[in-house]
């Protein structure tokens, strides 16, 4: 790993970080079809119309492709300008992702005997198959892949641990990451991350994002990142004050309210409007949400 993802998660209880985020995707992830199934050519035909594509749009798709093709051998077996003709009728766009899937399945049936390698090097060797489809396809379908270093992902380790924007450090903080053998969820669950909580215009709150207690963005309000360039409207809002409690009780353990509040308002009061009881009620919604526990005037991380 570069010195730079190590760096980043010096202080990071990677177990913890781990447990959180494969808790939360199983628990809460949107329901795709094809994250129901551990058929690669299924999986291979939801990588290929998710490209640029809105996953809302694609289950439709999905399900009459499947209906008319349901075999990688019926798929080979097809005419070509049928299938680009699918494409078209479906508003899948790139027509070319049409005839590469046409030409993948020829190749799975006359040099693999319809049989998927399980190697994501070895699936790259498919007509218009890259490095991200190959290993989409042997994590969910073999769990047998690489971290996965998408955009969404970079912006996830770019807010949550400060990972620099640079391509090795990513993939090394990525790698670091995730759990040994169970690259199928962990990948499922850190693009769902990325796509439903850490959007552009983040919604950690709303989403129950799992990292918040570990997220430098969501303790400091500066959710910037690669592909955010410009920082969102946040200062004084009461997220902003969530994430110093959060902050507070990581870096001093479990405080009484009252020597808490200083370290979340400068303006702190305890009789005041912003003092005793509007600092219990954040605390308490951090304990809804199973960040923090509130015991009498003492408030700590929920462990």
């Amino acid at each position: 790993m570069s010195e730079t993802a190590v760096d980043a998660f010096e202080d990071v209880n990677v177990d913890a970080v781990q447990d959180r985020l494969l808790t939360w995707y199983r628990e809460n992830h949107r329901d795709f079809p094809w994250r129901e199934t551990e058929a690669a050519y299924e999986i291979l035909v939801s990588e290929v119309m998710s490209q640029q594509t809105q996953l809302g749009r694609v289950v439709d798709a999905w399900h009459d492709f499947l209906d008319r093709w349901p075999t990688v051998e019926a798929l080979a077996d097809a005419d070509r300008a049928d299938v680009v003709g699918f494409w078209t009728d479906h508003s899948l766009g790139y027509n070319n992702r049409a005839k590469y899937l046409h030409e993948a399945a020829g190749q799975l049936v006359t040099e693999y005997d319809g049989q998927f390698p399980e190697d994501p090097e070895e699936l790259q060797e498919l007509m218009g198959v890259g490095p991200y489809t190959a290993n989409a396809v042997a994590s969910f379908a073999f769990n047998n892949g690489d971290a996965v270093v998408d955009t969404n992902v970079k912006r996830v380790l770019y807010r949550a641990f400060g990972v620099p924007d640079d391509d090795a450090a990513f993939e090394a903080a990525a790698s670091r990451l995730m759990p040994e053998g169970e690259s199928r969820d962990w990948n499922n669950a850190i693009m769902e991350l990325g796509g439903v909580a850490c959007q552009k215009t983040p919604r950690c709150d709303e989403e129950g994002c799992p990292w918040r207690e570990f997220c430098e963005a969501y303790r400091s309000g500066d959710f910037t990142a690669p592909d955010v360039p410009t920082q969102p409207e946040f200062e004084g809002s009461r997220r902003q004050f969530r994430g110093r409690v959060i902050g507070a009780l990581r870096e001093h353990g479990p405080l009484e309210l009252d020597d808490l509040g200083p370290r979340v308002r400068v303006d702190y009061v305890p009789d005041g409007e912003y003092g005793r009881e509007w600092l219990r009620e954040l605390v308490t919604d951090l304990e809804v949400d199973g960040l923090a526990e509130l015991d009498g005037e003492v408030a700590r991380l929920k462990r």
